[in-house]
């Protein structure tokens, strides 16, 4: 239903935007417009055009009335949902007077609909119907544009047109209703001339007082249906209510200790809602943007099946067996959850994650660097001058990490941590290491000559290398939500870095970060050194100075 509910709303989006052009072309005049108008008959006023455009309106109507009877917490929608609703159900009920005026007496009458016609009547003759419909259209194209926006914002490309597309949906109904305005205006002084007006009027073929009693009739019952239909959905859902007193609850369980107990076939979504438990859900609901997904961690084993959209959404951002989308799972018995993504998710979040974001083991490569007696520096200076220094000091860092192919991975006071070899292998990985080592070095140079009017003395930095397995994956709350490593190896690297003050070096390399990188450290000082939780020794190079690797490790 999702799918049709698409399709049929992209269909009527494209005949509002093809009816917008057509009275754009006011601006330029009158006759433009109905020289459009022929076009526009062509494409919409034959048997295929008739069959796609009703058909994707009643399609598209019955389902709106669907989604209101199955959704469960009405009163909980977020406000653009509410807006998007409200327009939905409104929008037939206001353009049916308009559909019947044309279409429907064209059809009855062999009224010729033209936009004298239409502007005669809604520009001349009731320029307040004619304020109402222009409102109308507005509303049918903000409507079709929220229903558009919130399909394509999960698109990964999405971002790169969205500044283009925002010109159109705004300028294309202005250059509208300055249209129909221009085009009104041209009427009404063509009209003044009685030989003029006669013409206009008698190619029009106006409709008798039998036919307009007639579209009356049926506008008054096409109106009463509506109404009937949306009170169809208000008392199923009563009923829906009644029935459910008389059900075995579902507890719903989330990971702060509350828990929820709703009918059977309310959705966990549906649920978090009820309950004030702030939940992902970037499209609405509709089982698309996969940002809602959970991880179930009690009553899997009872859970109904997957459904083929909602499969196909999880495999799109390869999830694992034990992840669901709360907006498409309705549980029929008790269920403890865990949201996956924060409340406040964004359409990039729903895209398809890489593995190393989700969580694996893989061997990389880890670099600490930290600078020597910053503290005592700080304490001299004012906090403008610490910053600034800082900064850059960040700056020069980031930008060694980056152009040697690591990975910022962190900030921590006054130290850096980088990981290299997350997208490619522990070998590459201990390359791009003792290259950023070298650049980092080099560029602390420079940065003391830059800075040394500003430094009483120049900064020194320690920087510790080691390699080995750890756990990677996307960890963090909310914001503060950066692919990051833990494990034994992790410590090391820092223990090492640690080691430069005993030794008196600048960079701290293990052995396995040589043998890994395939580059011989004979030259350089090479011992056996304990690291706290370790319990055998560690072979290790000591080197004075970083930039001395510029002969072994090639740009």
């Amino acid at each position: 239903m999702t799918r049709a509910r698409l399709i049929s709303g992209i269909i009527l989006y494209v005949y509002v935007a093809t009816h917008l052009i057509n009275h754009a072309l006011g601006i330029v005049s009158l006759e433009a417009m109905e020289a459009g108008r022929e076009v526009f008959l062509a494409i919409w006023r034959n048997w295929i055009g008739s069959i796609v455009l009703y058909g994707a309106l009643l399609t598209h109507v019955v389902l709106v009335l669907w989604s209101l009877y199955a959704r469960r917490t009405l009163l909980r929608m977020p406000v653009r949902e509410v807006f998007q609703v409200l327009f939905g159900l409104v929008l037939p009920a206001v353009l049916m007077e308009h559909i019947i005026g044309t279409r429907g007496l064209h059809i009855m009458a062999d009224v010729n609909d033209t936009y004298a016609y239409v502007l005669g009547t809604l520009w001349i003759s009731q320029p307040d119907k004619g304020a109402l419909q222009a409102l109308a259209l507005v509303l049918a194209w903000a409507h079709g544009t929220m229903g558009l926006y919130f399909w394509l914002r999960l698109k990964p490309w999405f971002p790169r047109i969205v500044a283009w597309l925002y010109t159109v949906v705004i300028v294309l109904p202005v250059l509208a209703l300055v249209g129909l305005a221009d085009a009104g205006r041209e009427l009404a002084r063509l009209l003044e001339d009685d030989t003029l007006a006669e013409q206009i009027i008698g190619a029009i073929n106006l409709p008798s007082d039998e036919a307009a009693a007639m579209a009356g009739s049926v506008l008054d019952w096409s109106l009463i249906g509506y109404a009937a239909l949306i009170g169809l959905v208000v008392v199923a859902r009563f009923a829906r209510w009644l029935v459910q007193l008389r059900a075995t609850m579902v507890t719903i369980s989330y990971p702060d200790g509350r828990s929820i107990s709703v009918e059977p076939g309310t959705s966990i979504l549906d649920a978090s809602r009820r309950l004030g438990f702030p939940h992902a859900s970037v499209c609405g609901g509709r089982g698309r943007c996969s940002t809602c997904r959970i991880h179930i961690s009690e009553g899997r084993e009872e859970l109904p099946p997957l459904s083929s959209a909602e499969s196909r959404v999880l495999q799109r951002v390869g999830a694992s067996e034990a992840t669901r989308l709360a907006c498409q799972l309705r549980p029929t018995s008790n269920v403890a959850v865990t949201p996956l993504l924060a409340a406040d998710a964004t359409a990039r979040e729903g895209h398809r994650q890489s593995s190393i974001s989700q969580g694996a083991e893989k061997d990389v490569a880890i670099l600490f660097a930290d600078i020597r007696s910053f503290t005592s520096f700080s304490e001299k200076k004012l906090p403008y001058d610490v910053v600034f220094v800082l900064n850059q000091y960040f700056r020069t860092m980031g930008s060694a990490v980056e152009q040697s192919g690591g990975q910022l991975d962190k900030f921590i006071g006054d130290g850096v941590m980088a990981l290299f070899g997350i997208e490619t292998n522990a070998a590459e990985g201990c390359r791009s290491a003792l290259r950023a080592a070298r650049q980092m070095a080099r560029g602390l140079n420079q940065l003391n000559e830059d800075l040394k009017s500003d430094l009483p003395e120049p900064l020194r930095i320690g920087i510790g290398i080691h390699v080995g397995s750890v756990i990677v994956g996307d960890m963090g709350y909310a914001q503060a939500r950066s692919v990051t490593a833990i494990g034994d190896p992790v410590n090391t690297a820092s223990r090492l870095e640690a080691l430069n003050k005993d030794l008196g070096s600048q960079l701290v390399v293990s052995a396995d970060v040589a043998r890994h990188a395939g580059y011989g450290m004979s030259e350089f000082r090479s011992q056996e050194v304990s690291i706290r939780g370790r319990e055998e020794m560690m072979q290790v190079f000591a080197i004075d100075d970083a930039a001395e690797l510029k002969e072994m490790v090639p740009a």
